[in-house]
This record gives C-alpha cells, sequence and structure tokens, in this order.
C-alpha cells in the first residue's frame, strides 16, 4: 500500500446563501461515538426541520443525495426527537491531524407555528485518535470506508531502476487518478465521475475515505452465511511518473430482508462473525464485539435491564430484542380501516477483528434501524358497569400515545368529546405511568336519552350501542369501533339503593362541585384533590347542605388550596387545570365514586406597562411534580421570583434587566425573556427526574412608527372673558415612601407598584400651601378600593373620623412627624402605616390593584371648631389636645389618591 497526499477539493454543485442566524439552540445536544458524532435535537413541537451544513459563513442544505455522499443522515422518533448522524471525516469537517474534527451545523426550524423561520448555528467538535487501519461504517445511507495509507518506504522501486531513482514519500507529487468498482464485473472510472455519481472519495492527512450510496449502482448483493449484505469494493491508483500505487478499499452492510426474524415477542437478528468481502487473507481473530442502541454502546449491565441478548457463535453474532423494550417505541397505523401498531428499534453492533497474517485491525460498525410488520391490535372494550349504580363504565384500549378520541356515534346522534362532557357523559383519558400507552374511559347514566330501556318480567334491561371515532395524530388517519353492552336491573317494590353520584363545572373563576346523597344518606368521605374535605375546609368553600346533597366552590387561585386542584397545560391567555372529587366509604375506605372536571381559565400570564414595566406568572404544572417555583429564574439567573408560594413564581422586571432581549419586527418591538432553571439546578434536576425541563417565554410587543394625529377646531369668542370671585382649595398631596424613616418615595412614573400581603405600606400626607405654622392638616376618612375610582365598590375603611378603623385586625399605625431638613412645619404632615392586604372577594386574582384614598381637612388653631380639627380620635379616654377650626367650610375636604399598588 503506498503513501498518498491530500485528495484535494470535493466537487460539488450546490447552492449557498448567505445567512443570519443563532447561537446554538438551548433544545440540542451532542454525542461524540467513536468515528460518528450525534446530535440530538428536539423535541421539534410540531416544527419542521431543515438541516445544512456552514462552509466560509454560507449554508449549504443537506439535501438526500448530498447527505449520502458526505456522510449524514437524520431521524425522527415518535416524540419528534430529531437525531443527526455524521462521520467524523464527513465532506465538510475540519481535519486537524486525524485527531479532532469540527463540523458547523446549520438548524433552520419552519412550518405554519412559526411566524418567521428560526435559524440556528452551531460548531460542534469531536477528538478521535484510536483509529484502527481500517474502520467501516454502515449508516441508514451509505457505507464508509476508511483505511490507513501505508508509511513512506512501503513500496518497491523497479529491479532495474534509473541511476537517479531513489524513494521518495508518496505524498510529493502522487495524485489520484481512477477508481476501479468490481460490481463483481470491474468497472473503471475516472474519480472526478466518480464524485459526479455520488460517492465521496478523500484523502485526509493519514487515511483514505471512500463513501458510496446503498442506492449505488457500483454496489452488489452478497450472500455472507445466508445473511444478504451489501458490498462496494475498490481499488484506487495513484501515479506519479514512473510511479503507481494502488490501494483497495472495501464494505459490506447487511441488508434486513434475510438477516431479521419476528416472533409475536421477539426480534432476532443475524449479522455474520467472517464477512468474506471484507476478509484479505489469512483467518480473522474477533477481539470485541459491542451492543449499542442509537449508536450508543450499552455495558452490560444495561443490556441485562433492558431484557436484551447479545451471543457470539462460530457463525454468527446474535442480536436478540423483546418487542416493546426500551429503547425502541410503538407507532399506530391503519390498514383496511382496522388498527395496527409498528415497533421500530435501531440496534448497533460493533466489531474489532485482525487478520493471522498482516495482524491489521479492521474496527466494523453498523447501524440496522429495524420496524415490525404492522401488528394488528383490535381495540377491546371492557364493561366495568355496575348495574346497581345505573351508569354504564366502559373502558376502551389499549392505543399507543399517537391515538386521539374524536367523537362517539350513538343511534341518535353523533357527539364530540367535548359535548359528551357538557351533557354529563364522563370522557376521560389515561396514560400509562410509563406513557407506553393509553386507554379511554367512558361514563354513561341509564338516564340519558342514549341509552334504551325495555322491560322484562321483574326487570329492566338497558343497553347502549355505540361507535368510538378514533384518529391517528401523525397521518390523520381516521378508524373507528363499536361496541354493544347492556345492564339488567331487577325491579324491586321497595327502594332502591342508589349511591351517591358527583356532577360539576366550572365558570371564568371557579369550580363548582354539586354531591348528591343517594339513599344511604350522607355516610361517606369527601375528599378534594389531595384533601379531605373537612369542616373548616367546608367552610371555606361555601359548603352548603340541604339534606339531599350538598355543594361548594372551589376558586381556582385561592392560595389555600394547593393540594385540591392541578395545572397541567398552560395556553396563550389560559391555564388548564382540573380538580378531583372522591367518595370513600366510611368504614372500608373504599372508592365509592370518583369524578374530575377541568376547564380552561383565563389568566393574563404576562402584563405588559407603558413604563417599561414587564410581569410573568410562571405556573407549576403536573407534569412537573418536583418542580420548585422559587428556584425559577429569569435569563440572568440572578433574576428569581418577586413572589412565589407552592404553585407559582411571580415576577417584575424591566425591558433593559434581567437578560430581557430587544428585537425590532415590522411596526412593533418585541421585547423576551424566558422562565426556566438556572443551569445548574437543571442538569442536576435532569439527571435525577425523567420530568420534562420547565421553560416558559415571556414577550411584550409595543408599537413603533406610528403617527397620532390630534386636531382642535378654533372658534370665535362669544362674549369677553371676566373674573369673578370664587373659592380654591389648598393643595395637598400624597405620597408612599419606601421605609419608615420617611426620606425616600415612589415617583409616580414607579407606578404601578407591587408589595407583598402584609407588607408595611408608609404613607404621608402633606400640605403643600401656604408656608404658615397656624395651618395644619387633618386625615378625616382613608380608604382603600380596586378601581381607581374613589367611590367604587367593594371599599376597606382605614381611617373613620380621624381614628383607626376598630374592625380592622392589623390597625393603621401613626407615625409622629418631627422637624428635619426636609419638614419645616410638623402640623402640615400625617404619616400613618398599613399593612398590605387583599379584598376577600379577590383572592382568586393576585393581579388585581389596589387604590387608597383619603379625605383631608385644613384646620386653623387660632379659631377652633371640634371634630377631626381637635386633632384626636373622639374618645373620651383621650383629653382635649387644643381646638381647630376648618378654613375652609366644616363639610369640605381635599381629596387624595394614590396607586394602583399591585398584590403579590
Amino acid at each position: 500500500m503506498g503513501h498518498l497526499f491530500a485528495l484535494g477539493w470535493l466537487i460539488l454543485l450546490i447552492a449557498a446563501i448567505n445567512i443570519e442566524a443563532k447561537k446554538k439552540p438551548s433544545i440540542s445536544n451532542t454525542k461524540c461515538l467513536g468515528n460518528v458524532m450525534r446530535v440530538d435535537v428536539g423535541p421539534l413541537g410540531g416544527k419542521l426541520l431543515e438541516v445544512g451544513v456552514v462552509i466560509n459563513n454560507s449554508a449549504i442544505l443537506l439535501t438526500p443525495s448530498l447527505a449520502s455522499q458526505c456522510g449524514f443522515s437524520m431521524k425522527i422518533d415518535h416524540l419528534g426527537n430529531a437525531m443527526i448522524y455524521t462521520s467524523l471525516q464527513n465532506c465538510f469537517a475540519q481535519n486537524v491531524k486525524d485527531e479532532a474534527f469540527t463540523t458547523a451545523f446549520q438548524l433552520r426550524f419552519h412550518g405554519s407555528q412559526l411566524a418567521e423561520d428560526e435559524i440556528y448555528q452551531m460548531a460542534e467538535t469531536c477528538h478521535y485518535t484510536a483509529w484502527a487501519c481500517r474502520e467501516i461504517i454502515c449508516d441508514h445511507n451509505y457505507m464508509e470506508v476508511s483505511v490507513k495509507r501505508a508509511a513512506p518506504d512501503n513500496y518497491v522501486l523497479p529491479k532495474n531502476p534509473i541511476p537517479e531513482a531513489r524513494k521518495r514519500p508518496i505524498d510529493a507529487g502522487f495524485r489520484m487518478t481512477t477508481i476501479t468498482f468490481f460490481t463483481p464485473a470491474e468497472k473503471v472510472m475516472k474519480v472526478i465521475d466518480a464524485q459526479r455519481s455520488g460517492h465521496g472519495i478523500a484523502n485526509t492527512p493519514k487515511r483514505l475515505v471512500l463513501r458510496s450510496p446503498k442506492t449505488s449502482p457500483e454496489t452488489y448483493t452478497q450472500n455472507v452465511a445466508g445473511v444478504p449484505m451489501l458490498v462496494v469494493k475498490t481499488s484506487t491508483v495513484f501515479e506519479k511518473k514512473w510511479l503507481v500505487t494502488r490501494i483497495d478499499a472495501a464494505a459490506a452492510c447487511p441488508i434486513q430482508e434475510g438477516s431479521v426474524f419476528f416472533t409475536a415477542d421477539t426480534i432476532t437478528w443475524y449479522l455474520p462473525r467472517r464477512i468474506d468481502p471484507l476478509i484479505s487473507f489469512g483467518q480473522p481473530k474477533l477481539l470485541e464485539v459491542y451492543m449499542g442502541i442509537d449508536g450508543q454502546r450499552l455495558d452490560a449491565a444495561e443490556i441485562e435491564a433492558r431484557r436484551y441478548s447479545l451471543t457470539v457463535t462460530d457463525t454468527y453474532i446474535i442480536s436478540v430484542i423483546p418487542i416493546g423494550a426500551v429503547g425502541g417505541y410503538y407507532k399506530s397505523h391503519v390498514q383496511d380501516g382496522q388498527y395496527h401498531i409498528s415497533y421500530t428499534v435501531e440496534p448497533m453492533i460493533e466489531m474489532f477483528w485482525t487478520e493471522d497474517a498482516t495482524h491489521e485491525g479492521t474496527r466494523y460498525k453498523v447501524f440496522f434501524p429495524i420496524t415490525t410488520p404492522l401488528l394488528p391490535r383490535p381495540p377491546q372494550v371492557t364493561d366495568r358497569t355496575i348495574a346497581a349504580e345505573r351508569v354504564f363504565k366502559l373502558e376502551l384500549g389499549y392505543f399507543c400515545p399517537d391515538v386521539a378520541l374524536v367523537n362517539i356515534t350513538f343511534p341518535s346522534e353523533v357527539l364530540s368529546v367535548t359535548e359528551c362532557r357538557a351533557r354529563g357523559i364522563n370522557v376521560l383519558e389515561h396514560m400509562s405511568p410509563n406513557s407506553s400507552y393509553k386507554v379511554f374511559t367512558l361514563e354513561v347514566p341509564f338516564t340519558d336519552p342514549v341509552v334504551q330501556q325495555t322491560s322484562q318480567e321483574g326487570a329492566t334491561v338497558y343497553s347502549l350501542h355505540l361507535v368510538f371515532g378514533l384518529v391517528v395524530l401523525d397521518d390523520f388517519a381516521p378508524f373507528s369501533h363499536a361496541a354493544y353492552v347492556q345492564a339488567t336491573l331487577e325491579n324491586i317494590v321497595f327502594s332502591i339503593a342508589v349511591p351517591p353520584s358527583v356532577s360539576g363545572g366550572c365558570d371564568y373563576q371557579n369550580f363548582y362541585v354539586l354531591v348528591k346523597y343517594g339513599t344511604q344518606g350522607l355516610n361517606f368521605q369527601t375528599a378534594v384533590g389531595k384533601q379531605i374535605l373537612t369542616q373548616s375546609l367546608a367552610q371555606q368553600y361555601g359548603f352548603a347542605e340541604n339534606g339531599t346533597h350538598f355543594s361548594f366552590v372551589v376558586p381556582f387561585f385561592d392560595p389555600a388550596i394547593v393540594d385540591t386542584t392541578c395545572h397541567y397545560a398552560v395556553e396563550l391567555s389560559s391555564i388548564k387545570s382540573r380538580l378531583d372529587v372522591t367518595l370513600r366509604n366510611l368504614e372500608t375506605n373504599t372508592i365509592i365514586k370518583e369524578f374530575s372536571v377541568a376547564c380552561n381559565f383565563i389568566s393574563s400570564l404576562t402584563e405588559c406597562f407603558p413604563n417599561g414595566t414587564m410581569t410573568a406568572l410562571a405556573v407549576k404544572l403536573e407534569s412537573v411534580p418536583g418542580l420548585n417555583p422559587s428556584q425559577l429564574t429569569l435569563r440572568d439567573p440572578t433574576c428569581g421570583p418577586t413572589y412565589s408560594d407552592e404553585r407559582y413564581a411571580y415576577f417584575v422586571f424591566t425591558g433593559n434587566s434581567c437578560g430581557t432581549t430587544r428585537k425590532f419586527l415590522p411596526n412593533m418591538m418585541m421585547y423576551e425573556n424566558e422562565i426556566s432553571l438556572p443551569d445548574e439546578l437543571g442538569a442536576k434536576r435532569a439527571s435525577n427526574s425523567e420530568e420534562p425541563e420547565y421553560e416558559l417565554k415571556v414577550s411584550c410587543y409595543y408599537d413603533i412608527n406610528t403617527t397620532y394625529a390630534v386636531a382642535f377646531q378654533p372658534r370665535q369668542r362669544r362674549n369677553e372673558p371676566y373674573a369673578e370671585n370664587a373659592k380654591g382649595q389648598l393643595q395637598v398631596a400624597m405620597r408612599l415612601a419606601l421605609d419608615d424613616s420617611y426620606s425616600v418615595f415612589h415617583r409616580v412614573e414607579d407606578y404601578p407598584i407591587t408589595k407583598y400581603l402584609q407588607q408595611p405600606l408608609y404613607f404621608e400626607v402633606e400640605l403643600l400651601t401656604p408656608a404658615s405654622p397656624e395651618v395644619s392638616v387633618e386625615l378625616e376618612n382613608c380608604w382603600a378600593t380596586l378601581d381607581q375610582d374613589r367611590t367604587s365598590r367593594p371599599r376597606w375603611n382605614l381611617i373613620i373620623n380621624g381614628c383607626a378603623n376598630p374592625v380592622d385586625q392589623y390597625q393603621v399605625i401613626f407615625h409622629p412627624v418631627w422637624t428635619d431638613a426636609r419638614v419645616q412645619y410638623p402640623s402640615h404632615f400625617k404619616r400613618f402605616e398599613v399593612k398590605m392586604f387583599a379584598f376577600a372577594q379577590d383572592q382568586e386574582d393576585l393581579s388585581r390593584q389596589l387604590f387608597v384614598h383619603c379625605d383631608v381637612m385644613i384646620c386653623d388653631a387660632r379659631n377652633p371648631l371640634g371634630g377631626v380639627c381637635n386633632g384626636q380620635c373622639m374618645n373620651p379616654d383621650n383629653g382635649n389636645k387644643g381646638q381647630r377650626r376648618a378654613v375652609s367650610d366644616e363639610d369640605k375636604f381635599n381629596h387624595v389618591s394614590l396607586g394602583p399598588i399591585r398584590i403579590s
């Protein structure tokens, strides 16, 4: 074998475009798997993915033909995760001494779900130095062989050389001229013609690389130990003047037909131990055998845990994989209107052998996707009806997760799932703990019009005809399943035992539940979510009872019911939550009745204010039970929630803080941030839990480049202006201090501001004019409302006739005022402290606003009048502190208001 020099440029006809792309997406992960790199991207969530490579800041789209020529392949699993495989020696890799290999990717996401395409660029590097003399890769769409080039002295001069002839390194001037394909007949081609035919041929610093698409006409099929294999054999000629050297390279890859056998429970794959087209001479010695999934090796413990089997005999390497085992996945299909499934898994076998004569090693790696034939799985209906309960209870299963129930056809009508639930027909979807299969349950009361009744001697027969309408989501293939059930209930003269029942519904802010006792009375225990309905909890829920039934109302946003409801989906402007109610027998603790109601609750998860303030509410979902909302942060991990509890985290930030990014769009500007766990917590949680990652994007849009027109119309003055005598009010202002020192105050542009419940609020009322020590300011009444209108309802009194509200649990605290650099006349100021509170009927909505209002009296100490100008509460226990008199009429006040103050 000769020592070669670098081949040169691979000639490709490509379209390169300049691009502007983002950095590596957060949903990608790269694994170096020996001589192959795998890039995982996903889940795609319904988006389409185009993969390209980046050369000199230009992107080249990887078409199927270019991918097979240059060593790329991709697959997408049932969950929407893409796996991109590439040979380290691909056409576009930056190769450093055959030890470090860097490939720059461009990922383009597009589809109807995106307003505009998302483009990301990422450069990934893998290090690999353990090269064997020959390395063979059998990928999804190509075969690759990489051989080590000979040392400079590993060739022989002619017997009678020219006197000046001497041995030189073959790199010095050698060029690749022709390549011969054995099909098995010889087929000679120029190297450039072979490249144009779709073959990849390249020289690296130490190796020759040959790559052929599996569909190439230069490949042929050969039977090896009873296993059909696809073979490509070549001999490449390098020339320089009188010297000619030749390098032989071959690859052989198994074909599924003839090498894979299926039973009802297992997949068995036979791979020849001795692959004759790859053996030059001598007896091969097998040194290493590995088994893997998706290109990643498995150790012996992992193989045993997955119930795989790997056996090496004198003739074969045998892999056995149970159908349905971990590492593969099921897919639904519809054939002739019937439901079928298939199971797909991609095992990998990696071998290393040497030949006795040469002692040169060969590393052989094959990726072998296997999909079972379609397996019929007729849906099964299980009748769990107990006639005495007067409800048909049916289970329909088992299905793969990609199947959805669309509607149910009864003899008289067709109802969608939503219409069924609205009518009292309970339809639920259940997933297995490992999400491998799905079951639907149906409950139809005997009293529903779709149930037919016939009378027999001493009994009533209830029957139900129905057809379930289902669809496979990926390709929207419909199928159906018909069922017929009946139940017989004996007619009893005396009263029939009727079990308790539960029904319910929702409005925009509450769950409503109605429980009927049945004939046995209130002899059961009620659980709401994970909590027992105790007397105190019932009082909190507005429990009402009349002897035959009771009802209660569960607020959606009640912070006291963390274990009662669960949120399992977040949409654009609503949260989907579910309330579970369970009735249990008091003696046996067995379940009498289970009921669930799920609703969408409108909630402003994100609010954008004109001053640039942004607020966001991150909700804990049922799918991430281990999430601690208090650990969530914005992009800047130092920006945690302003308020959090076991179900929510509430964030307040501005457009120029916490890692918020800005993007200009047509006629608007978008500020964007995202809520997630910090990298270190997210990585630790991902390693210890199978729960999905939590990520919530927050966006605010502001209009730009918009012109608003204003106009006025002059009108001729009807008469000359004149002055008249009038009365005016003195100017009074109210402001909110940051603490009890009353030295720093919130500015007008700070509003709305956010305060915690029970956080002290420090108010100050100041008489701005006149500057006279004889005049003082007194507070007649102060109160709070939800609306800016001071006369709106509801209203909570803070100060009444100059005194703290006696029925308030947390009463107003008056602070004295002393002369300092800012205060010249203390009588011109009044200061008081109130703890932040929420209206009782407002607890379901944390985003509501609070306004504080005061009636202010201006008093003159020289003309005492009484009332609030006494400067004290009208309490008989307190002595008089001097009389003051109102400068204005005694029933006239100055009015001040402050807000909004947001409640966290």
